[in-house]
């Protein structure tokens, strides 16, 4: 049997609020489909959504997404001006170049260059 990904879901607390800023950062429209979910359907990518849980984020993410965005550190200075923290700095070996970074909810993300 073979899938397909229709949509990557993330737990948040305030779902409204995330997803302004992933379709700020992947573009897209935010959709509030209702109080505890809402989505993106980001250009040339599958939907992002976001459905509200009551508990909070914990640990690290056990996935996150890889973004490229040409130069890493261009692309880390926006998100942070839409929400985002870095985690430590760029990263750069033999591969090419990340960046770590946290949403405003905390959920891991990268930025790569390679």
């Amino acid at each position: 049997m073979r899938v397909t990904v229709s949509e990557v879901v993330f737990d948040c607390a305030d779902p409204a609020a995330l997803v302004r800023f992933w379709a700020a950062l992947l573009g897209g429209e935010p959709v509030d489909r209702e109080p505890g979910w809402s989505y993106v359907e980001p250009p040339g990518f599958v939907r992002v959504a976001f459905q509200r849980v009551p508990e909070g984020k914990s640990a690290k993410n056990r996935l996150h997404l890889d973004l490229e965005g040409g130069d890493v550190a261009r692309a880390a200075d926006a998100a942070v001006a839409l929400g985002a923290v870095r985690v430590g700095g760029i990263v750069r070996d033999e591969q090419g170049s990340f960046q770590v970074m946290r949403d405003p909810e905390g959920n891991e993300f990268c930025f790569v260059a390679g």
